[in-house]
């Protein structure tokens, strides 16, 4: 018995902290902020299993029915709870409260758990024994769930199953323990019966996961989605109409084909006509092989280096019929050479130097791209630049995020780069801005672009670069590593859009 209900703290805990893990994964997917949400999440599970381990002290009989009860009672909630939050992401009046009731009651149920099992092992072993071996299986099971969930679950298995998958665990450990000790538990045929519904309900759901994924997500994006999936880094959803493609990463709009030319030509380009060299060429982000695309379009670009963090994006985009005709083949093309890897590292790595580097991040909408955005970041880049490299970044909108957009402006000439902000209108996202900068002089170099463009012109640059009143520069700090200020910028301007 003693071995059997070890085994079980070993599942409770594995199953505790991925219950966490999933409800903090879902909540960034659809709430942003990855670092506020993982934080609240954790914190509000936390306190919740302290009042669970608090009502423990109210359970003195038939512990091992309580304790089968509760397994069965945390296997469906946990099991159940990333199907319910991503249906009602879109119809619930406050999802925030729903999130956290859902954490809150799991969190209680879990930690009512290993106070009860100390309860019925008490007799069996001395104290100190007791909370050593306790205590030991608890850790490795936390663990076993910190390494699994984001290398094999996460991709493997998507929110929906996981949750299922580890519901299904939790309530298997409460049909062992009422096999192995029938005769000692109460109601065990209507235990017994309770835990095969839910196992049940809990292998439906982990079958129908796909669908019910498909049908949230319907509800959730204006037009039918045609692909999604849950990399190790971020949800990538492809919708479809007759009017466009777009490309969603954790619900955020990346591009959608029916402007994303301008967006591409006005990031690339620029900086093409600013560097006296192009023979080598770095993008850092830009997965989706747009920018690629745009630079392969100049015959002295010999070489393009392109690190993007996400091998499933990447990958999508070499390998997809449809969208490799977007990028025209970019990705597969023998002067791109593809590198997944944080950039932020990589470049701590890299002895090359660039004539052009492409920053292409998505928005600083967390502190893990914010990063991305900051003084330590801009002075790594510059040991990949010579003194006439240019360098151009997408910097968010300075009509709806003027503070966010002229930070990093501010940020990089805190870091002695020489700058020129300019926007341009994109449908899609309406006004957008990016930074051109260079560690020397900016000047342009070249008159000629490459045959075929569709919107960027020589001409059109001046215009680029002027700012009406509602987008001019605003008194802001610098974005630094310790306090990543241009998240707050940007949170607090996008954040009133978004209400």
């Amino acid at each position: 018995m003693e071995i059997l209900l070890l085994l079980s703290v070993f599942v409770i805990a594995t199953c505790g902290l991925i219950y966490e893990l999933v409800a903090g994964t879902l909540a960034s997917y659809l709430l942003g902020d990855s670092v506020t949400q993982f934080s609240t999440i954790i914190g509000a599970y936390l306190f919740s299993m302290g009042i669970g381990a608090y009502f423990s002290r109210f359970f003195k009989k038939d512990l091992l029915s309580w304790f089968i009860q509760l397994e069965i009672l945390v296997g469906l909630i946990g099991g159940i709870s990333s199907a319910a939050l991503f249906l009602l992401f879109e119809h619930a009046a406050s999802f925030r409260l729903v999130l956290y009731l859902l954490v809150g009651l799991t969190g209680t149920l879990v930690g009512l758990e290993l106070p009860l099992l100390m309860n019925i092992l008490k007799d069996r072993y001395e104290f100190k024994d007791l909370v050593s071996r306790v205590f030991t299986f608890d850790y490795i099971g936390a663990l076993a769930a910190s390494i699994v969930f984001p290398l094999l679950l996460v991709p493997y298995l998507g929110l929906i199953r996981t949750s299922c998958f580890f519901g299904i665990l939790n309530v298997a450990v409460a049909i062992v323990v009422l096999v192995k000790f029938k005769r000692e538990i109460k109601w065990a045929r209507y235990l017994k019966s309770k835990a095969v519904a839910c196992i049940i309900v809990l292998v439906g759901l982990f079958i129908w996961a796909d669908k019910i994924m498909t049908f949230a997500e319907s509800q959730a994006f204006r037009d039918p989605v045609i692909y999604s999936h849950s990399s190790s880094y971020q949800r990538i959803v492809l919708t479809h109409s007759r009017l466009d493609l777009r490309l969603y990463l954790n619900g955020n709009l990346q591009f959608s084909s029916a402007d994303e030319y301008r967006y591409h030509e006005a990031l690339i380009h620029p900086a093409m006509l600013y560097s006296p060299k192009r023979s080598q060429v770095l993008i850092l982000g830009g997965g989706d092989g747009m920018a690629a695309r745009e630079l392969l379009k100049y015959p002295e670009v010999e070489q393009v280096t392109l690190v993007d963090l996400d091998p499933a994006m990447t990958k999508l985009f070499r390998q997809n019929s449809m969208l490799a005709s977007l990028n025209d083949s970019s990705l597969l093309s023998p002067r791109v050479h593809v590198i997944n890897a944080d950039a932020f590292q990589w470049l701590k790595e890299n002895e090359k130097h660039f004539d052009v580097v492409i920053v292409d991040f998505p928005d600083p909408g967390n502190y893990a791209v914010g990063k991305l955005y900051t003084t330590a970041f801009y002075r790594k880049l510059r040991h990949a630049l010579t003194d006439s490299s240019v360098v151009v970044i997408q910097s968010t909108s300075p009509y709806v995020a003027p503070k966010a957009f002229w930070c990093v402006n501010a940020t990089l000439q805190e870091c002695n780069y020489q700058t020129i902000p300019y926007h341009t209108y994109v449908p899609s996202f309406g006004e957008w801005g990016y930074v051109m900068a260079s560690p020397g002089p900016l000047a342009k170099h070249h008159d000629s672009l490459p045959a075929g463009l569709r919107y960027f012109a020589t001409g059109t640059f001046s215009q680029m670069c002027d700012f009406t009143a509602d987008m001019q520069q605003r008194k802001v700090l610098a974005n630094h590593l310790n306090n990543q200020i241009l998240v707050q910028y940007f949170e607090d301007e996008w954040g009133k859009y978004q209400e």
